[in-house]
């Protein structure tokens, strides 16, 4: 197992309600090899490679049965940032480290590995540091790169972190 232990602040978010929203990969009810780990009890990770190239954490959220999902898009650094630098080859200092979800993940060291593991394990963990913003300091907007998905599209259910630099572009509010 590997030791290196490295850590951010999630400054921001995408919802996915499930097979209702059709942006979710378990829209209309879908079920595949890669979407099966969306329909179990929350506390469980999602991580798919996304065309081809980036892997994508996901923490699914809800109830078993009840596909729901949120995507980590950016985290800001907080332990391990020499170990986030080699991996990402980039300083902490540019936003670009771990700014976006492929990003956020290569930063973490999250590959295809960590998909379906308890985050309440030693693998992979949330844990809270008491790190609070208030709500006039989050932004609820429209999610990203998620256009084919029509009207639901345009759902504020993306939110981060008014004015972190880590937040992906546009950050506009």
């Amino acid at each position: 197992m590997n030791k290196k232990i490295t850590a951010g602040i999630i400054v921001e978010t995408e919802a996915y309600f499930g097979i209702q929203d059709k942006a979710s990969h378990a829209y209309g009810g879908r079920r595949t090899n890669r979407t099966e780990i969306m329909y179990s009890n929350g506390g469980i990770s999602y991580v798919y490679l996304c065309y081809g190239i980036h892997h994508l954490f996901n923490i699914v959220t809800s109830v078993e049965g009840e596909p729901h999902a949120v995507l980590i898009r950016a985290i800001e650094p907080l332990t391990g940032k020499d170990i986030m630098e080699e991996r990402r080859n980039t300083p902490c200092s540019k936003s670009a480290i771990s700014s976006g979800p492929g990003s956020a993940a290569k930063a973490l060291g999250i590959d295809a590995s960590f998909n379906k593991k308890d985050l309440a394990g030693d693998e992979i963990w949330i844990e809270d540091h008491g790190i609070r913003y208030s709500e006039e300091e989050i932004a609820a907007t429209p999610r990203v790169g998620v256009a084919y998905a029509q009207e639901d599209a345009l759902l504020p259910w993306r939110f981060f972190v008014k004015g972190n630099k880590y937040v992906s572009k546009p950050n506009k509010v």
